[in-house]
């Protein structure tokens, strides 16, 4: 890959005000400010276990709840990464992980495909993470997948404990995020796809 690979998005609209930065050849520097404590803790693993730099500004109507806060940022997020991918040309394309966190596991698979789809199969073991409500992380990651327009199966395998159960969650999306999204040193910048196109 010879040219940066960056974005920089808005997305405003009458419930939010949001900003994503990304660097997908960072070394996993965030900033954030989302005003959900928790839900700033899992963007973090995102940019520091898949080596992206991250920048997140959020305003949001949080006197409501966080669900379109949340939601909002996975939309300008999967609109960011996908705007630095571009073409995808010399990319890995597919990625997984699997991450577990003391009882927790969670597998998590990506596939760059240019077709949107969220598959997620997990179980919170509580409704609530501080102020997240656990109900929002599958909002967020519709919100990636149909604007990245990536194809995303999650599932978290076992876990007692909800925090753990998300943080793998979160941890085993930007591992598998980072393998997809790889130069892929064979390719010689063609576009993974038999169709020619992604």
């Amino acid at each position: 890959m010879t040219t940066p690979r960056t974005a920089d998005v808005r997305r405003d609209t009458k419930e939010t005000r949001i900003r994503v930065a990304v660097n997908l050849e960072g070394t996993g520097q965030a900033q954030l400010a989302t005003g959900i404590g928790f839900f700033d803790h899992m963007l973090d693993q995102i940019a520091r276990h898949g080596l992206i730099d991250l920048t997140i500004e959020a305003a949001g109507d949080l006197h409501i709840d966080g669900h379109h806060t949340v939601e909002d940022v996975g939309i300008t997020l999967g609109m960011a990464v996908a705007q630095a991918a571009g073409d995808k040309r010399g990319i890995t394309r597919y990625g997984h992980a699997y991450v577990p966190l003391d009882e927790a596991l969670s597998r998590v698979v990506v596939d760059f495909s240019g077709r949107p789809g969220l598959h997620m199969d997990v179980a919170f073991k509580a409704a609530q993470i501080g102020g997240f409500d656990t109900q929002l992380a599958f909002e967020f990651f519709q919100g990636f997948a149909n604007h990245a327009q990536v194809t995303l199966h999650i599932d978290n395998l076992k876990g007692d404990n909800a925090h753990h159960q998300c943080e793998t969650v979160f941890k085993a999306f930007a591992r598998a995020l980072r393998m997809a999204l790889a130069p892929d040193p064979r390719a010689a910048g063609a576009i993974p796809s038999t169709k020619g196109a992604l």
